[in-house]
């Protein structure tokens, strides 16, 4: 494809994404706003996790350090939430640059890292649901301005706003993950990933460039958590801090592709409508599957079948679906180059 067509094919995505809120109902646009934020969550562990294959269990510690530090600046001290979006990325950095420092020091890599990284995030819960300043579990309201306000990061009576601050987010993760992919930190990404002892042996800083994957994924993570914090109005320690934003962000990027640019966005265009369509069926099951009307009503029946179509994917696209779509474009371009190899042979062979 030429440079014209790719540019004219990149305006009609943007015009198409630009106009497309303005055609949706209240429903499917708080649908549309939910899979660019797991999006969004799921790149950003892709950058720590994927790509420099530092295995995160727990960055629910970073979503919610970015939530809490926000919320807790306009609360008490009336911080603007912009302001404070860029804070609670810096604080959830800091703490990342810590643990990953001391867990890196000491040594740790593959599944003991992530346990750390999980034992952090149970910490932070623990910490919070008994901190006088956060209001311990009860958690944290954000103030109404009964209004809209892109000075105050609010907006009441449309969700049309969030989609758009939510969609610039993903489109600057992405941005951010294919520079990273393109170029030499990426390179040293993955010789890290692929093996540590052969990565330093060529003399690459392992150190250094697994402090930068954590310092960029965490401060990212954390800016999500002020998002979440703003368009939900509410934050409390098992919503920030809990386990189900660590399964959230791992399905995410697990079912797209780890270590892809794109896998994470693939990943939450199909778990998102996923999981709501479970919650759907069980809460009304259709009259053509009656067995689901013994099911309706019973709590945790819709995670049980989320769930069991999870376990189905990850067992017939173990890479993922970016990866089984990039394994089958390689097989069958290996395929036609081949057929033709053998024909050019052939017109060559004397007569």
């Amino acid at each position: 494809m030429s440079s014209y067509w790719k540019f004219i094919s990149i305006v009609l995505v943007i015009v198409m994404l630009v106009i497309l809120p303005h055609f949706l109902t209240p429903f499917y646009l708080g649908l549309l706003i939910s899979i660019l934020f797991y999006a969004y969550l799921g790149q950003s562990w892709n950058i720590m996790s994927g790509f420099a294959g530092q295995l995160s269990f727990g960055h629910s510690a970073y979503f919610g350090i970015g939530a809490y530090t926000s919320t807790l600046l306009l609360v008490r001290w009336g911080l603007n939430p912009w302001i404070g979006m860029i804070i609670g990325g810096g604080v959830a950095m800091l703490f990342g640059l810590f643990t990953g420092y001391l867990s890196f020091r000491s040594g740790l890599r593959g599944l003991y890292f992530a346990f750390v990284t999980f034992a952090f995030s149970l910490a932070l819960e623990a910490i919070a649901v008994n901190l006088d300043i956060v209001n311990k579990a009860m958690g944290l309201q954000v103030p109404l301005i009964h209004g809209d306000s892109w000075l105050r990061f609010q907006f009441e009576t449309t969700k049309i706003p969030y989609y758009y601050i939510i969609l610039v987010m993903v489109i600057m993760s992405i941005i951010v993950a294919h520079l990273i992919e393109q170029n030499k930190l990426g390179y040293y990404f993955r010789a890290i990933k692929e093996d540590q002892d052969a990565a330093n042996m060529l003399g690459i800083n392992l150190m250094r460039y697994k402090m930068i994957a954590v310092a960029v994924s965490s401060f990212m993570t954390g800016i999500a958590g002020t998002f979440y914090a703003q368009y939900f109005y509410f934050i409390d320690p098992f919503l920030t801090f809990g386990m189900s934003v660590n399964v959230d962000i791992l399905n995410t990027a697990i079912i797209g592709g780890v270590g892809t640019v794109f896998g994470p966005l693939v990943g939450a265009m199909i778990l998102t409508p996923l999981s709501e369509f479970t919650r759907t069926i069980i809460r009304e099951p259709p009259v053509f599957l009656p067995f689901l009307l013994l099911l309706k009503g019973r709590a945790g029946v819709d995670l049980m079948l989320f769930g069991l179509l999870l376990i189905l994917v990850i067992i017939f696209m173990p890479y993922g679906v970016v990866g089984l779509i990039r394994a089958k474009w390689l097989q069958l371009k290996s395929h036609y180059e081949g057929r033709a190899g053998s024909s050019k042979e052939l017109i060559q062979q004397p007569k």
